[in-house]
C-alpha cells in the first residue's frame, strides 16, 4: 500500500522540531509523543522521554517532563520531571494499589492534557507486568496530580473531550485485542462515557481500523478533539505495516517497518459516537528528514490540537518516536477534508 499526505492542509513550522533531546535537562535518548494544551496564559505540554542507548533504551529510565511556551513555539522545559521512576511508583502506590513495587510497575508514558472547567486532565499509558492499561489523573497545576481511574489491560491511547457532552465526560480509546485477531495488530477506536472520571461505561465501537483506506493495520485516538460548528474534530493515527520494507533499526536491532500516519475525522456533536465523516487521504504523513529518521522512522503521531481564536489551528505531534514537531493550518481547510460516511 502506498500513501499521499493530505496536500495544504497543515504546514510543517519552520522552527520544527519545538523539543528535541538537547532541550532536556536531563539525560534524554529521544523525546516520544507528547500532550499539549492552552493553560492559563500560554501553553503546557507534557512528554516522555527514555535513557540510555538507542539499540536499548532502558524503560525504567523512563520520564515526564513538563514544559512551558508563551508562543506555542519556543519551549522551556522545568528543570525536574514530573514523574520519575520512582515517584511512578511513590504516586501509584498511594493513590492506587500498594501492590505498584518495582516487580509490578515498568512506567508511565504517553501523556495526553485536556482542560475541563480550568482543571487539567492527565490521560496516560501505564506498563504493568500483568498488562498495559490506560490511566486518567487530574490536576490544578500540572505538576501535583490526582489519580481517578486505571483501564483493564489492554488498553492504551486514551484521550479526553474537552467539555462534557450531554452532562458526561467523554474519552477515546484503543483496546488491542491480539487473542481476538489470531495475534494481528488490527485494533480500533473506541468511545465510553462518566459521570466523574472514575467509573467509566456505555462503552461503544466509534471507528473499526477497516474503515481507515490509508491505513493497513491498527488505529487509535489521536490528540483530543477540537469542538466546531459542524462537529468534533478528531484526529489518529494509522499504522501501515510495510513488511518487505526497511524503516530504520530501533530497540536489540529490531528491523522498524511500521509507518505511523494522521487521520482526521468529525463526530456529531450531540453523540460523538457517531462518525459524520472522515479524510480520505493521510492529514500528515512523513516527509521531513526529522519524521523519517530516528528512533523509529517514519512515525507521525498527534498529540496536541489546538483551535486559536484567529481561525487557525496548531497540531503538536511526534515526529519519529525522537522530537516533538508542529504544524499549522486553517480550521476551516482542516474541516474540508471530512468526506461524509
Amino acid at each position: 500500500m502506498s500513501i499521499t499526505s493530505t496536500q495544504q492542509a497543515l504546514t510543517r513550522h519552520a522552527s520544527n522540531p519545538v523539543l528535541d533531546t538537547p532541550d532536556i535537562p536531563w539525560d534524554c535518548m529521544s523525546v516520544f509523543n507528547a500532550g499539549v494544551c492552552k493553560w492559563q496564559d500560554g501553553y503546557a505540554m507534557l512528554f516522555r522521554t527514555d535513557s540510555g542507548a538507542k539499540e536499548a533504551p532502558d524503560c525504567y529510565q523512563t520520564r515526564v517532563g513538563l514544559a512551558r511556551s508563551a508562543d506555542g513555539v519556543n519551549w522551556t522545559v522545568d528543570k525536574e520531571p514530573v514523574f520519575n521512576m520512582a515517584k511512578m511508583r511513590e504516586w501509584l502506590k498511594a493513590e492506587y494499589d500498594e501492590r505498584m513495587d518495582e516487580d509490578e510497575l515498568a512506567r508511565i508514558y504517553d501523556p495526553r492534557i485536556t482542560v475541563i472547567e480550568d482543571m487539567a486532565y492527565l490521560c496516560f499509558a501505564l506498563d504493568t507486568k500483568h498488562g498495559i492499561r490506560g490511566g486518567i489523573a487530574r490536576s490544578e497545576n500540572l505538576r501535583d496530580w490526582e489519580l481517578l481511574h486505571i483501564s483493564l489491560p489492554e488498553n492504551r491511547n486514551m484521550v479526553m473531550f474537552p467539555e462534557r457532552v450531554n452532562g458526561k465526560l467523554v474519552r477515546l480509546d484503543r483496546p488491542f485485542p491480539l487473542y481476538l485477531r489470531g495475534g494481528r495488530e488490527s485494533f480500533d477506536i473506541w468511545i465510553s462515557d462518566s459521570e466523574d472520571g472514575k467509573y467509566w461505561g456505555n462503552h461503544k465501537l466509534l471507528l473499526r481500523a477497516e474503515e481507515v483506506s490509508f491505513g493497513n493495520a491498527k488505529i487509535g485516538p489521536g490528540a483530543p478533539p477540537i469542538k466546531t460548528e459542524k462537529g468534533w474534530l478528531t484526529t489518529f493515527h494509522a499504522v501501515l505495516s510495510h513488511p518487505d520494507k526497511d524503516l530504520g533499526t530501533w530497540a536489540t536491532n529490531r528491523t522498524w517497518h511500521k509507518e505511523y500516519v494522521a487521520g482526521l475525522m468529525l463526530l456529531d456533536l450531540k453523540n460523538p459516537s457517531k462518525v459524520i465523516g472522515i479524510s480520505e487521504q493521510p492529514l500528515l504523513a512523513s516527509e521531513a528528514p526529522y519524521e523519517t529518521e530516528g528512533f523509529r522512522g517514519s512515525v507521525i503521531f498527534p498529540g496536541g490540537f489546538i483551535a486559536e481564536e484567529n481561525g487557525m489551528v496548531k497540531m503538536y505531534y511526534g515526529a519519529a518516536d525522537t522530537v516533538v514537531a508542529l504544524a499549522e493550518g486553517k480550521l476551516e481547510d482542516l474541516l474540508s477534508l471530512i468526506k461524509p460516511v
